[in-house]
């Protein structure tokens, strides 16, 4: 993958007790700007999610959301948004960032984010898509999740070439190229082309 249109990044609805994740929230939003990627993400105000929308925005950049009618309606919903798509819950919200994305960003957040980023990693493993998907690792902060996964494959439950759809970086500067530089496994007998077509 060369050409990046849209990246979805998954990140807290919290900003975290350390002002890097700010920071760095802030630094991903201008490295979007400047290569003119659109930021697609859960369409809420708060925590990082809504610094980096503000970031994109102050900066020029477009940025879609997309946030299910129930937090809409608790005024989560960031009214400034390039475009706000409201859906009807949870997983429609997943479904339609996936759609929306070349690419995906997991940036330091709590369940919500790591939900995120396991449904995409496994509809990656599945080749329900074929899209890349990097965590952003400042701090050290996904190390004991890096950890688990590579204890999945010592113990036999996940193999080498899934192990690699997780990809990891704690330098931001790094964040599109990897992403860029991505080439999808051929696919394997789970899944036929047709298939995957039909399901996303």
């Amino acid at each position: 993958m060369e050409i990046l249109k849209s990246v979805c990044v998954y990140c807290g609805s919290s900003v975290g007790s350390n002002p890097v994740y700010r920071e760095d929230a802030i630094k991903l939003a201008r490295i979007l700007v400047e290569n003119n990627v659109r930021l697609i993400n859960g369409g809420g105000s708060i925590g990082l999610m809504g610094i980096m929308a503000d970031a994109v925005l102050v900066s020029g950049g477009a940025c879609t959301g997309v946030i299910p009618m129930g937090l809409q309606q608790k005024e989560i919903a960031h009214k400034g948004m390039t475009e706000l798509i409201v859906v009807p819950d949870m997983h429609s919200r997943k479904l339609t960032m996936v759609n929306l994305s070349d690419a995906f960003i997991a940036f330091p957040g709590g369940f919500g984010t790591l939900d995120e980023l396991f449904e995409t990693l496994t509809w990656s493993q599945l080749h329900l898509h074929l899209k890349p998907i990097v965590v952003y690792n400042p701090l050290g902060y996904f190390d004991p999740l890096l950890q688990q996964a590579d204890m999945m494959v010592r113990e036999g439950f996940l193999n080498n070439s899934s192990r690699s759809l997780l990809m990891s970086t704690d330098r931001i500067e790094n964040l599109l190229p990897m992403l860029r530089n991505f080439k999808a496994s051929p696919l394997d007998k789970w899944t036929s082309p047709t298939e995957s077509k039909n399901e996303f």
